[in-house]
């Protein structure tokens, strides 16, 4: 009796529920974030913690978002339609006025948004926004593809450390230059995502990133050694993309200085870099060489002359902007040149090119001082005391020069770091700004890269490819070429 006593109640005990275990991804990105502030920082968006109206897709043609469709007759007045059944992951619905909020929030703290929005007034009701630019501004809509415009729950207080979106995961918490934890919102308008949680950090070490990948410690890498090309193909646990992006490594001329207001003295300079070195030496043949600022494949790109570089053009060219230079050495009033160049160490090229730059003008008796900077961009447009600077933007984030030209050579241009003032070409983007026609954007836009071109603002380097290593347990991942959109609903692990 007490045997059968004990089978039943062994068949009556409650038994443990088997639950599967959940999914978890870890993404290590080579810049660090301080704030999560969406109208500052772009981690919420690529994060998938908010969205835009707007998106870009891979063809680089704008499609809708959080934005179903817009209008407007005269390329002035705007109707948005904003996507109905979408709420904040605060439980709150998406209207025309949260969207309204936000938009002017991000114009308040960001000059950059307010300058390539140029709104003056909204309007919203229900479902509805109504927009008035400053002026006729047909590419109004591709510039709410900016991450800054990237719409949050305009009430709440902590948005640096816990902005509240609309996207696939919320935030959990947030170390400022370390990483950012998130969690599956349940409530995503678009289908629950398919991990669990994510971790999104940062490590600005090349190597770093690369050994917490063959660690285990994260799942995808964004941007690892390009030396260890090989290294990471021959490993059967991973998987390697090389993408041709949207940036342009670029040496800046600070146009505040003397020297460098010269343009025979900036084309010296740009006769002096060596593109195929970064290329081929540093990159590791990972980039395509760069005759400008954009990609050749773009319709307003013009034939540009055949570049002449090396010593021996570089000194004639010296020679030009006034500088004395006698047995292949140049001086100033018979004294050497020493100048100052800034670099970053998230783009790990960037100290090694600055180097072998400073090598190559050294056999000119010109000496260049190498200083590393943190708060890079802050530093850039704050100081002037620099006479050379590396920097690698996205040149083309809405597929149209629009806001390239605007950015970064109007007086007043949040990209602006070389100080450029030039009338002809604030002139040029006056015009282009208020054109409708593809066909006649495309002739200005030709216009003003040869004119950037003939006045050498700007040293264009080589387009970088976009390196992303993960393992081959991700699945879903797809390496864009605007780098905005990377944890999304459809990323996903394979369960152990």
């Amino acid at each position: 009796m007490l045997l059968v006593f004990l089978l039943l109640a062994a068949c009556s005990s409650p038994q443990k529920e088997q639950t599967a275990p959940k999914k978890k991804l870890t993404f290590l990105f080579n810049f660090a974030s301080q704030t999560i502030d969406p109208s500052l920082d772009y981690t919420p968006l690529r994060a998938g913690v908010v969205e835009t109206l707007v998106k870009l897709d891979e063809s680089l043609q704008i499609k809708p978002w959080l934005a179903t469709k817009w209008s407007s007759n005269d390329s002035q007045n705007w109707n948005f339609q904003i996507r109905e059944g979408v709420t904040f992951q605060n439980g709150k619905s998406l209207t025309g006025e949260t969207v309204k909020e936000s938009l002017m929030r991000s114009m308040e703290l960001n000059p950059g948004v307010r300058q390539v929005l140029k709104i003056k007034s909204m309007e919203a009701s229900g479902q509805t926004l109504r927009v008035v630019t400053e002026e006729p501004f047909p590419q109004f809509p591709s510039e709410l593809v900016h991450p800054n415009t990237a719409i949050s729950d305009p009430t709440t207080k902590e948005q640096d450390q816990k902005p509240i979106g609309t996207g696939p995961f919320q935030v959990e918490s947030f170390t400022a230059g370390t990483s950012l934890s998130l969690v599956r919102y349940n409530g995503y308008w678009n289908g629950p995502a398919k991990l669990d949680q994510a971790v999104f950090a940062f490590n600005e070490d090349a190597n770093a990133r690369l050994s917490a990948i063959l660690s285990g410690d994260a799942d995808i890498v964004y941007r690892p050694p390009v030396e260890s090309m090989e290294k990471m193909k021959s490993n059967p646990r991973l998987a390697l993309d090389s993408v041709v992006s949207l940036r342009t490594h670029e040496l800046i001329f600070n146009t505040e200085k003397p020297l460098f207001q010269n343009i025979y003295f900036r084309k010296a300079f740009n006769a002096m870099v060596n593109r195929e070195e970064l290329k081929d030496s540093i990159m590791g043949g990972q980039a395509t060489l760069a005759n400008g600022p954009f990609l050749p494949n773009f319709p307003f790109v013009p034939n540009y002359p055949t570049r002449v570089t090396g010593t021996a053009e570089a000194l004639k060219l010296f020679q030009k902007a006034g500088l004395q230079v006698e047995n292949g050495k140049v001086t100033q009033a018979g004294k050497p040149l020493t100048l100052k160049l800034v670099t970053y160490a998230s783009r790990a090229e960037f100290p090694i090119f600055s180097q072998a730059l400073q090598s190559e003008v050294s056999q000119l008796g010109i000496r260049i001082q190498i200083e590393q900077i943190e708060n890079y961009e802050d530093y850039l447009m704050k100081n002037s005391d620099w006479d050379l600077g590396m920097y690698s933007p996205l040149i083309a984030p809405r597929g149209d020069a629009s806001y390239f030209l605007n950015v970064s050579f109007l007086p007043d241009g949040s990209l602006n770091y070389g100080k450029i003032k030039d009338k002809t070409m604030e002139k040029m983007i006056d015009q282009l700004d208020q054109t409708v026609d593809s066909s006649k954007r495309n002739e200005l836009i030709s216009q003003a890269l040869n004119r950037i071109n003939q006045q050498t603002y700007y040293a264009y380097l080589v387009h970088p490819n976009n390196l992303v290593v993960y393992k081959n347990s991700v699945k879903n991942w797809v390496t864009s070429k605007s780098e905005y959109y990377m944890l999304t609903n459809q990323l996903d692990v394979e369960s152990k």
